[in-house]
């Protein structure tokens, strides 16, 4: 696959977001995955801890994905609420990095996220004590098929401790592969006056 050619300043963007969003959209239906994502959290001991999440929102406020409160990820995002977070797109020659301080979604965009889910991942947030031991595959079946029962010809309503995280970004690094590894890097922070942008050597 050829990626684009473009230069990151020919999107004429002051805000990162913006070229974000493009990126995405240059991907959606051409690589697999575009929106899997590398999400890194502090750990209740202090240390790096890192998995692969689904972005499921993307707008002027930052990145956002849903997820159990109770899995690991969630008491960590709970208990230190920052993190950072890689897009690769390797048939592109691009990675997009972000960082910042993380909250959590409100009540009402959770909800209407959940509504939209196909049913049966609706019914295994259910059945799934998400990060918790499993004794045996069969437990977590069981499970399933009590959500199933119980929420028999009704909408499956969004459980409390399954919501959204969004990491509002402080800083941006958008990075484009070149020939001979000389590289596009592009590095925005935020500040109170908007984002300040500086190139940074490959």
């Amino acid at each position: 696959m050829n990626r684009p050619q473009d230069l990151l300043e020919s999107y004429g963007a002051s805000d990162p977001l913006f070229v974000v969003g493009q990126w995405l959209a240059d991907a959606d239906g051409v690589l697999p995955e575009p929106r899997a994502m590398a999400l890194a959290t502090v750990s209740l001991r202090g240390l790096p801890s890192v998995r692969m999440v689904l972005l499921r929102g993307l707008d002027a406020r930052g990145f956002t994905w849903y997820t159990n409160f109770s899995s690991r990820k969630g008491t960590e995002l709970l208990a230190t609420p920052v993190a950072s977070l890689v897009l690769h797109h390797q048939g592109f020659e691009r990675q997009i990095r972000a960082e910042g301080p993380v909250v959590v979604v409100d009540r009402d965009e959770a909800n209407d996220y959940f509504s939209k889910r196909p049913r049966g991942h609706q019914l295994s947030a259910w059945a799934s004590a998400q990060s918790q031991p499993l004794p045996v595959l069969a437990e977590l079946l069981e499970r399933e098929a009590e959500a199933i029962k119980r929420f028999s010809g009704v909408e499956v309503p969004r459980p409390d401790y399954w919501g959204g995280f969004r990491l509002e970004p402080t800083v941006i690094e958008l990075w484009q592969g070149r020939a001979n590894r000389l590289h596009d890097r592009i590095r925005f922070d935020r500040t109170e006056a908007g984002w300040s942008v500086e190139r940074l050597q490959p």
